[in-house]
């Protein structure tokens, strides 16, 4: 086997366990926020249920990733690898500091700013302007009435403010793009797939948390505090294994995409096709990042956001759980940070706007729009080093 394939597979395993280290947070953060398992109880659960992940999902998003991005025409290994190097530097710095960032947009940003090092703009796959005009129309379809039920209801309530057509619109356009995804009237994938559920993800995950909170908390608002909260410290352990199943399922198929696109360049396989090998060992990886556990980011999202009682810390992880499984269906790679994000913001929305520590969201919301052009560049430099290096082999 070529070297640079041995090199970039054992770096894809290496992006995987940063991506469970930094990413820890995303399956545990509300479990130890509200104490229903101690720590290494709840590393150990997620560890589990991020290795069944990819078992019970699809490799859709593998081939995304492998395939979707740049062109296959122009994914040799030597790219791949960069862009790898692109990503596991980026994830590991933002672990360092505690940040809790997109591992899924960090390797995507890798691959973007490698793909363009290689080969310029024409190596990467953009959407074309049809599918850009059918997107802003369902958008427009989601946003007019989003924004006027909102402007009616703000009005009825008598508080009304301005920027409440912008929520309504952006709720409206939440709720009407993944509604056309999924009943086929809408075709997307790749870049735009990726740039839009960048919004997406995190605005479905505050609804359905938010919505889901205001429901259990109408129901049960009678029942005695210390028996509501054995009874949702309990379900918490269910809620947090869908989730880890649906992180494990969405970022664990990152490296299943890149080794198994390094091992189609390569010409060791005919096809597409991720082996069983490949998913085992990219689910192990990231089981195992995710075990060691990246205390800094899990501590940001667990007690920095907002205060999580047990009945919430369900509804956020119920929350996040859907959205990455649904994703996971349809094969969209989206960030299990923004996911789980909103879904705590949303809970903690239910107790009011001033629930919310908004400088710590402000702070994790520029790393996320950082990680993309970051990832890129750190990935571009390091290919054209890599280039002047070893132009024999770049």
């Amino acid at each position: 086997m070529d070297p640079v394939i041995i090199l970039g597979i054992l770096l894809a395993l290496l992006f995987n366990f940063a991506n469970g280290l930094n990413d820890a947070a995303n399956s545990i953060a509300t479990i130890i926020a509200t104490k229903a398992l101690t720590p290494l109880q709840a590393v150990l659960l997620a560890g589990v249920f991020n290795l069944l992940g990819p078992l019970i999902f699809t490799t859709a998003i593998a081939a995304t990733i492998g395939r979707g991005i740049v062109d296959p025409v122009f994914l040799t290994p030597p790219l791949l690898l960069m862009g790898l190097v692109g990503a596991v530097i980026w994830v590991l710095a933002t672990s360092y500091f505690g940040i809790p960032v997109s591992s899924s947009h960090a390797l995507i940003g890798g691959l973007l700013g490698a793909g363009f090092a290689a080969a310029g703009i024409g190596a990467i796959f953009w959407p074309s302007l049809a599918l850009l005009k059918q997107v802003a129309i369902y958008s427009l379809f989601g946003a007019v009435p989003g924004a006027l039920i909102a402007g009616v209801l703000a009005f009825w309530n008598g508080t009304f403010k301005p920027w409440y057509l912008f929520l309504g619109g952006l709720i409206g356009v939440t709720i009407a793009i993944p509604l056309a995804i999924m009943t086929g009237a809408l075709k997307i994938s790749g870049i735009l797939a990726i740039i839009l559920f960048i919004v997406i993800s995190p605005m479905l995950g505050f609804i359905s948390a938010f919505t889901l909170g205001i429901i259990v908390a109408r129901i049960f608002r009678n029942y005695p505090p210390r028996r509501l909260t054995g009874y949702f410290r309990n379900l918490q352990i269910l809620s947090g294994s869908l989730q880890a199943a649906g992180h494990g399922g969405n970022d664990a198929q990152n490296a299943m995409g890149i080794i198994t696109a390094m091992l189609l360049a390569g010409g060791m396989i005919s096809e597409f096709a991720v082996p069983l090998w490949v998913i085992l060992a990219s689910s192990l990886a990231i089981s195992v990042g995710t075990l060691l556990g990246g205390w800094r980011v899990v501590d940001k999202m667990a007690n920095r956001i907002t205060k999580i009682r047990p009945y919430q810390g369900f509804c956020a992880s119920t929350a996040a759980g859907g959205v990455l499984s649904l994703m996971n269906v349809f094969g969209v790679p989206v960030s299990t940070t923004h996911a789980i994000t909103g879904a705590i913001m949303g809970v903690g929305t239910t107790r009011g706007y001033s629930a919310v520590k908004w400088g710590v969201v402000r702070e994790i919301l520029i790393a996320w729009i950082l990680t993309i052009p970051a990832a890129a560049i750190v990935a571009g430099v390091c290919f054209f080093v890599a280039r002047v290096l070893i132009s024999g082999i770049m």
